[in-house]
């Protein structure tokens, strides 16, 4: 007589979940790297979002957020009421547009230089010089630039008045400061922004040069033909997160730069949040301004990462 029961025969669910199983036991320590990020994002970014609804309350920071007065969109009106919303909002635009008209290219045009140097020990070097100035804060890097361009002692004036030309006061005039803000970030960020380029030809077949070698190619036809097409999905995505954060210019870099004099054509956003925010304490104002970039930024993203998916086939999402 048998007295072994027949096995048990598991449904298709009860056998997708054990396999489930032993898939997470088996990794557990990759997945387990992973939560010290979800933490950050949770603490950092998502719960500070419920915060958000002070935009629309007279905030009192002693009553708190549950005390505070309801006001609908009171301080949305404010904004877009305020005289002088529009030249600071046009301020933004302009310096973010001009930084991604000239700043963005710059890394990619830098990467394809150095890849085509043959010298490692030169590749190497130029590499360190110019991504060093990356790791300098931006209270040191707007002291070299104040230095650079002063009047009495620094050396670009000391260069003009070589060559016969009269010294410019560069920090005291408007017309300068939009220049000055994109190529100082031009100067600190370009060379850390080239690794990420230089990484992306490093997985370029080198067969595929060889080839190129072979039909004749020169080195400006491998360029076009074989690089560029290589860096165009990282090139695509660096492009939309840019554009996402194209009213996010950077609190620091400005605020070292600005002065009362030049503050017609520098007041951005975010100094102005700054301001009177922190400053003046007007939190309900200034988080309906943090809301107002938000929407813009997420339209932004939304509407360009379409248009890149159907012209390149290259998005986000």
């Amino acid at each position: 007589m048998n007295t072994h029961s027949p096995p048990v025969k598991l449904t298709e669910s009860q056998t997708r979940n054990r396999s489930r199983s032993r898939y997470w036991i088996k990794y557990w320590q990759i997945y387990a790297m992973i939560i010290p990020g979800f933490i950050y994002f949770i603490l950092f970014k998502y719960i500070p979002i419920s915060g958000s609804i002070i935009a629309f309350q007279d905030y009192n920071l002693y009553t708190g957020i549950w005390k505070s007065p309801f006001v609908g969109f009171k301080h949305f009106e404010t904004l877009f009421t305020y005289p002088e919303f529009l030249n600071i909002l046009t301020n933004t635009i302009l310096i973010s547009i001009y930084q991604l008209v000239f700043g963005f290219p710059a890394p990619v045009l830098l990467a394809i230089l150095l890849n085509e140097v043959r010298k490692m020990w030169f590749k190497r070097s130029i590499q360190t010089i110019m991504y060093l100035p990356h790791f300098l804060s931006w209270v040191i890097v707007g002291g070299l630039v104040i230095n650079v361009l002063s009047p009495n002692y620094g050396i670009i004036n000391d260069l003009l008045d070589f060559f016969g030309f009269e010294r410019i006061f560069f920090m005291q005039k408007p017309e300068y400061f939009r220049s000055i803000v994109v190529w100082s970030g031009i100067w600190k960020e370009v060379g850390w922004n080239t690794i990420i380029y230089l990484a992306a030809l490093a997985s370029i077949n080198p067969e595929l040069y060889e080839a190129a070698d072979v039909d004749g190619a020169g080195r400006l036809r491998k360029i076009i033909s074989i690089t560029l097409p290589a860096l165009l999905p990282t090139i695509m995505v660096l492009l939309l997160i840019r554009i996402g954060h194209i009213l996010d210019l950077g609190f620091e870099q400005v605020y070292i730069l600005l002065n009362p004099i030049v503050t017609a054509k520098g007041q951005i956003l975010d100094t102005y949040i700054y301001s009177i925010g922190l400053l003046g304490g007007q939190y309900s104002y200034t988080t309906a301004i943090g809301i107002f970039k938000s929407v813009v930024g997420l339209i932004l993203i939304l509407g360009f990462n379409r248009i890149s998916k159907k012209l390149t086939g290259q998005s986000l999402f």
